[in-house]
Protein backbone atom coordinates (compact mmCIF):
# COMPACT_ATOMS: atom_id res chain seq x y z
CA UNK A 1 0.00 0.00 0.00
CA UNK A 2 1.56 3.22 -0.84
CA UNK A 3 1.26 6.47 1.52
CA UNK A 4 -0.42 8.93 -0.53
CA UNK A 5 -2.19 11.19 2.21
CA UNK A 6 -0.26 13.14 4.55
CA UNK A 7 -1.98 14.37 7.95
CA UNK A 8 -1.61 16.78 10.49
CA UNK A 9 -2.56 16.35 13.97
CA UNK A 10 -2.12 18.02 17.05
CA UNK A 11 -1.55 16.04 20.39
CA UNK A 12 -1.39 16.93 24.45
CA UNK A 13 2.12 16.33 25.73
CA UNK A 14 1.23 12.44 27.52
CA UNK A 15 -0.53 11.28 24.50
CA UNK A 16 2.42 12.46 22.11
CA UNK A 17 5.10 10.70 24.94
CA UNK A 18 2.81 7.13 24.53
CA UNK A 19 3.37 7.49 21.34
CA UNK A 20 6.65 8.32 21.23
CA UNK A 21 7.67 5.27 23.51
CA UNK A 22 6.03 2.76 22.04
CA UNK A 23 7.96 3.59 18.68
CA UNK A 24 10.91 3.40 20.15
CA UNK A 25 10.24 0.37 21.83
CA UNK A 26 9.27 -1.42 18.39
CA UNK A 27 11.80 0.45 16.52
CA UNK A 28 9.51 2.41 14.03
CA UNK A 29 8.52 5.60 13.86
CA UNK A 30 5.37 7.57 15.44
CA UNK A 31 3.39 7.66 12.49
CA UNK A 32 3.88 3.87 11.88
CA UNK A 33 2.74 3.79 15.27
CA UNK A 34 -0.36 6.13 14.76
CA UNK A 35 -0.75 4.25 11.14
CA UNK A 36 -1.28 0.62 13.16
CA UNK A 37 -3.52 2.02 15.86
CA UNK A 38 -5.74 3.39 13.43
CA UNK A 39 -6.10 -0.15 11.81
CA UNK A 40 -7.36 -1.60 14.85
CA UNK A 41 -9.44 0.93 16.24
CA UNK A 42 -11.10 0.86 12.75
CA UNK A 43 -10.21 -2.03 10.91
CA UNK A 44 -11.54 -2.35 7.22
CA UNK A 45 -15.12 -1.84 6.83
CA UNK A 46 -15.73 -4.19 4.09
CA UNK A 47 -13.67 -6.93 5.90
CA UNK A 48 -15.79 -6.56 9.07
CA UNK A 49 -19.18 -6.60 6.82
CA UNK A 50 -18.16 -9.88 5.01
CA UNK A 51 -17.28 -11.37 8.11
CA UNK A 52 -20.54 -10.54 9.90
CA UNK A 53 -22.20 -11.77 6.71
CA UNK A 54 -20.08 -15.21 7.35
CA UNK A 55 -21.03 -15.81 10.21
CA UNK A 56 -25.06 -14.80 10.48
CA UNK A 57 -25.14 -17.44 7.50
CA UNK A 58 -23.21 -20.37 9.49
CA UNK A 59 -25.15 -19.91 12.03
CA UNK A 60 -27.35 -22.83 12.74
CA UNK A 61 -30.88 -22.46 12.06
CA UNK A 62 -33.26 -22.02 15.68
CA UNK A 63 -37.37 -21.20 16.39
CA UNK A 64 -38.56 -18.06 16.24
CA UNK A 65 -41.83 -17.51 18.32
CA UNK A 66 -44.64 -17.23 16.33
CA UNK A 67 -46.41 -14.06 18.32
CA UNK A 68 -45.03 -10.31 18.31
CA UNK A 69 -45.68 -10.87 21.99
CA UNK A 70 -44.13 -14.19 22.72
CA UNK A 71 -40.84 -12.86 20.53
CA UNK A 72 -40.93 -10.06 22.41
CA UNK A 73 -40.97 -11.55 25.62
CA UNK A 74 -38.12 -13.99 24.83
CA UNK A 75 -35.96 -11.01 23.73
CA UNK A 76 -36.37 -9.39 27.31
CA UNK A 77 -35.52 -12.29 29.14
CA UNK A 78 -32.12 -12.49 27.04
CA UNK A 79 -31.56 -9.25 27.18
CA UNK A 80 -31.72 -9.29 31.24
CA UNK A 81 -29.73 -12.22 31.29
CA UNK A 82 -26.96 -10.27 29.42
CA UNK A 83 -27.27 -6.85 31.56
CA UNK A 84 -27.65 -9.01 35.01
Amino acid sequence: MSLTRRLQILLDEQRYQRVAAEAEARGVSVARVIRDAIDRGLGQTEDRRVDALRHILAAAPMAVPDKPAELRAELDEIRGERFA
